[in-house]
């Protein structure tokens, strides 16, 4: 029998690649997506295939719709049929307060959160539904805990990116709950991933964790368990749903 097939988007580092190792551990196919750092989704790729694995890479900018539908052609033909998407793909601009912000950082960071992750789900809708003729499936949205803090001095942009993909989330899982597909999503809290670097702080996690009930930062791993088991069958009757992996912050 052929393997369950997931597309991971943003796989080059952190969470994405976090995930994408542990599904092909859990026995899934595959599709490690990047924008620009190819040896690093690369040397994913070979990691899983070095375990025995099944995998592929696929370069796309999920804010460039003809790249989506490259990425969901390819793995139509070279994987099978998609089982689950991860939208993990996501940019976040140096700090900064919104008075300073310019038209060009807010494109650039609602394009990428919000629309690239609405063009990923709209390709998956139409392999999944049953009313296109599929077989059902699950979708798994990243959100951040920042789209119920607010981001304030900081990146009030990424966090209203990230509320934008929680109202999706629900509506969406509304949308297509009779359809045979599940839509889900994960709150990661302060997490130990190269993304802190991109604000231009890469020792957030530590300056801040102490302000965590928990004492401490999580890990890429702990919030890939939590995706994973969104989209596994111990949680099929889960829609609609967002678990915060934030270390009760």
């Amino acid at each position: 029998m052929s393997k369950p097939v997931v597309i991971v988007t943003g796989v080059s580092r952190g969470i994405g690649a976090a995930t994408a190792q542990l599904a092909a551990a859990r026995g899934y196919a595959v599709c490690v997506n990047y924008v620009h750092n190819q040896a690093a989704a690369q040397a994913v790729v070979d990691t899983i295939r070095a375990a025995g694995g099944e995998a592929l890479a696929v370069a796309g900018d999920v804010a460039l719709e003809a790249d989506v539908l490259k990425l969901f052609q390819t793995v139509d033909a070279e994987l099978g049929r998609l089982t689950a998407l991860v939208n993990n793909a996501g940019i976040l601009e140096p700090r900064m307060r919104v008075e300073e912000m310019d038209v060009a950082r807010l494109q650039r960071i609602l394009t990428t959160n919000i629309i690239g992750s609405f063009l990923c789900a709209r390709e998956a809708v139409r392999r999944m539904s049953t009313k296109f003729g599929g077989h059902g499936g699950a979708i798994v949205n990243l959100s951040s805990m920042a789209a119920k803090l607010g981001g304030p001095g900081e990146y009030v942009d990424y966090a209203a990116s990230k509320g934008a993909i929680d109202a999706m989330t629900v509506g969406l899982a509304k949308e297509v709950a009779d359809q045979g597909i599940r839509v889900n999503a994960v709150r990661p809290g302060v997490i130990y991933t190269d993304i802190h670097a991109s604000g231009g702080e890469p020792g957030r996690v530590d300056r801040i964790k102490d302000s965590v009930p928990m004492r401490r930062g999580g890990s890429a791993e702990e919030v890939a368990e939590a995706i994973i088991w969104l989209w596994s069958d111990a949680a099929s009757y889960s829609t609609g749903s967002c678990i915060d992996v934030a270390g009760g912050r």
